[in-house]
């Protein structure tokens, strides 16, 4: 029996699935397979499929193996960002004319890539409140999509999905369903096992977890989207380097631990910010006058490390962000320090003017691992200052 045989449990597996000891020297961390080509046994005599680097690298595999073990996929893919793994997944499943159903809460840079990519290949696109499953009745109604596509949590409002009511609407309609679990993570969601057909991931965030590798996933409960998205990310080129895969897949392993510890700390920063009187609104599933805690209760192990804050106004806002000391001013989140970011300048400044545009007054915070007692202090410095 391998590791991989005896792992069950979800902290087992992040450990151990795709991450057999080396059948060569034993070596318990398989190595990092940095070759470009593969000698072959004869023409066209593959050894274990793998000719070329593009096609594929046991690097990558185990990191592959490693996402769909934790998001219960029956395949994953690695690529080199999270938008490119989005990119191959929408060039995979659509073709001009098809429309997608997008969450009005999303990542500005998914936005971007279907308004400003795709939009022009001929790809449509309709927005609405996931949250409001009413909304995507209606508006699969009034006309039925080809994907419907969602975050939840989602990016920066904290907003909450039922996913398996969503699957339920979408696949009634015949569309594919796409969740975004970047922000809560396999260790706290699985929506594959909600009805979900992929699962996308900035692997940059919670999955490495230590904001150094860029990359991105996708977990498939289908097999033949999976070989078709395979199949484009094979022919344009999109897959993530050794070196990058390996970092994943060493970030991942302690995934579990670092959820338990984000979400606990994030919960302390939210109850802290919720009583204090300079903080008109806290954004975070885990409180519960939030309209989707109970939701959110129920289809996820814990909250996340997620946390935004509404000011009283967009300057009060900017300068809160300027004012954080151990909480550090930049782009991404989900790494072991804790960020803050102003997202209608930053992560969203390319949905401004749209219907995805975010509030001014709204500060994100990634709260990360360190104590938390300096976390609420840096914090409670940072609005004393205002």
């Amino acid at each position: 029996m391998s590791t991989h045989d005896a792992a069950r449990g979800f902290d087992s597996l992040a450990v151990h699935a795709g991450q057999a000891p080396d059948e060569t020297t034993g070596a318990v961390i398989p190595p990092i397979h940095v070759s470009t080509t593969y000698a072959q046994d004869g023409i066209g005599g593959l050894r274990n499929g793998y000719e070329y680097g593009r096609s594929g690298n046991p690097t990558r595999t185990a990191l592959e193996t490693q996402i769909a073990a934790l998001e219960g996929g029956v395949r994953a893919l690695s690529f080199s960002s999270g938008l490119a793994g989005e990119d191959a997944l929408l060039r995979a499943a659509l073709v001009p004319g098809d429309e997608v159903l997008l969450g009005n809460d999303v990542y500005g840079g998914t936005y971007r890539l279907l308004a400003r990519v795709l939009g022009p290949w001929g790809v449509k696109l309709r927005v609405v409140d996931m949250s409001d499953l009413d909304a995507v009745a209606a508006a699969i109604d009034e006309r039925a999509p080809r994907m419907v596509w969602v975050e939840t949590p989602s990016n920066p409002m904290l907003r909450i999905t039922d996913i398996a009511g969503l699957a339920r609407l979408g696949h009634a309609a015949g569309a594919i369903v796409v969740v975004d679990n970047t922000f809560a993570s396999p260790a706290l969601q699985r929506p594959i096992a909600l009805g979900a057909d992929v699962v996308v991931h900035s692997a940059t965030k919670y999955l490495g977890g230590h904001s150094d590798v860029v990359g991105g996933a996708l977990a498939f409960a289908d097999a033949e989207l999976a070989e078709k998205t395979q199949f484009l990310q094979f022919a344009a080129g999109a897959v993530s380097g050794p070196f990058d895969a390996y970092l994943t897949t060493r970030g991942i392993k302690t995934l579990g631990i670092r959820m338990e510890r984000h979400s606990a700390n994030a919960q302390a920063i939210a109850e802290y910010l919720a009583g204090h009187d300079r903080v008109a609104k806290v954004y975070y599933p885990g409180l519960s006058t939030h309209p989707g805690h109970e939701l959110a209760a129920s289809q996820m192990s814990g909250f996340g490390g997620i946390v935004s804050l509404e000011l009283a106004d967009g300057a009060t806002a900017r300068r809160f962000a300027e004012s954080t000391r151990l909480f550090t001013l930049a782009e991404s989140l989900g790494g072991v320090e804790s960020l803050v970011n102003y997202p209608d300048a930053m992560t969203h400044a390319s949905v401004r003017g749209t219907e995805l545009a975010v509030p001014d007054t709204i500060v994100r915070l990634s709260v990360g691992i360190e104590s938390v007692d300096d976390l609420v202090a840096d914090v409670d410095r940072a609005l004393a200052a205002l």
